[in-house]
């Protein structure tokens, strides 16, 4: 399964070996920003590329305040980035890896 979804068994031997008590409570964080519905949403709509607050409010039908507040908390986790562009943010994912662990995880709570 492990070499499945790109990594063999041998590189995560030596990232479990390898860990550290900061490196462990970083992983404990970052997997607490994807314990919220809200945040998963979002990503979920960034799935699909480039988005502004407003697109992302219409698309989950929530009111702004709500939206900014969990797009500051992925903001912060390095999940998503963002860009001005003119007077409006734009928001879209960091990276690939998101994309990933999201993939990761819904393929674990389908087996």
């Amino acid at each position: 399964m492990a070499a499945k979804r790109g990594y063999d068994t041998k590189t995560i031997d030596h990232l479990i070996e390898n860990v550290s008590e900061n490196e462990l409570c970083d992983l404990a964080e970052l997997f607490k920003v994807f314990g919220d519905s809200t945040r998963i949403k979002i990503l979920f709509v960034l799935f699909h590329g480039e988005k502004n607050v407003t697109e992302i409010c219409d698309a989950l039908d929530m009111n702004q305040s709500a939206v900014s507040h969990q797009l500051k908390i992925l903001r912060t986790s390095k999940l998503i980035a963002s860009r001005r562009e003119g007077k409006a943010m734009i928001y879209a994912l960091a990276d690939d890896h998101v994309k990933t662990i999201i993939a990761m995880g819904k393929e674990h709570i389908e087996e």
